[in-house]
């Protein structure tokens, strides 16, 4: 009886091999930034990269908020091959752009287009972070402008959905001009009474902030967005107070009369058909 249990073998835990490691494929599970976490990638994209479990919101790519949003085989995309050039001869410009193109099969920081939601008409731009920080240059300055002239023309409204670092600095004042051109073209929706919708998401800052995102009919941000114009440490350098922890975002700005709503993704397409809805009576 003793010989049985000595020739019993031991059990060990065991930490799995690098070549076991690599067979777990890349990017099949995801590990959420605020509560830790894990889940399945897909299960994820099938939440619309809401974590299940504490409600944080991953950023969207364009192409995502669209088929979140629009009824299925209703997109007809606008100015798809406008690119931006090099007009400062700024260097190592046009490589970066390139590469960014590969990277996102996007041309630029934003995609604008047509389509219905739940059977209500509208034109939307939905900014990409992905893209140079979704960072404001001449071309996407002009494809917002164009995209409120399509709105205008069809008389239906305009929903965009911001995410931007600000300015693209490598077009310096011409990237600025973006924010009195869209702005101007967002006076002539509201004169010739259209609605305009702006959801502003994570993050959405510098000239963005301060020019068309902050325009809409109605201003909505997903939770806990980054928002603002300057940074933390650059107002408070210039103020010498301390900021509050929760300064810059979306619940701050709800607080102190900045925002309609807080809005979550998972109740976007919900909210926005009411409001298409109101408007269309």
């Amino acid at each position: 009886m003793l010989k049985d249990f000595l020739k019993k073998k031991k059990r060990y835990a065991t930490i799995p091999s690098e070549r076991a490691k690599q067979e777990v494929p890349e990017g099949l599970m995801t590990k959420c930034p605020s509560c830790r976490t894990i889940m399945y990638t897909k299960e994820l994209q099938k939440n619309l990269n809401v974590c299940d479990s504490c409600g944080h919101h991953f950023r969207m790519t364009a192409p995502e908020r669209f088929d979140s949003l629009l009824d299925v085989g209703s997109f007809t995309e606008y100015d798809k091959d406008m690119i931006s050039q090099n007009p400062l001869d700024f260097p190592t410009y046009e490589d970066k752009l390139e590469a960014d193109r590969k990277k996102t099969n996007l041309n630029e920081a934003i995609v604008t287009g047509k389509g219905t939601i739940n059977g209500y008409g509208v034109v939307m731009a939905v900014m990409d972070s992905r893209f140079r920080m979704g960072s404001m240059g001449s071309v996407v300055g002009e494809k917002i402008t164009r995209a409120v002239e399509q709105a205008i023309e069809l008389n239906v409204p305009f929903i965009l959905f911001s995410a931007s670092g600000g300015a693209r600095m490598q077009e310096g004042v011409l990237s600025l001009m973006q924010m009195a051109k869209t702005s101007a073209a967002l006076q002539k929706l509201s004169r010739q009474g259209g609605l305009f919708i702006s959801i502003m998401t994570h993050p959405t800052t510098g000239g963005v902030s301060a020019s068309f995102a902050s325009l809409g009919d109605y201003n909505f941000a997903e939770p806990k967005a980054l928002i603002g114009f300057a940074g933390r440490r650059i107002i408070e350098q210039t103020i010498r107070q301390d900021l509050p922890e929760d300064f810059q975002t979306a619940e701050f700005l709800l607080k102190h009369g900045q925002l309609d709503r807080v809005l979550p993704r998972l109740e976007m397409k919900e909210t926005l058909t009411k409001i298409l809805d109101i408007h269309a009576l």
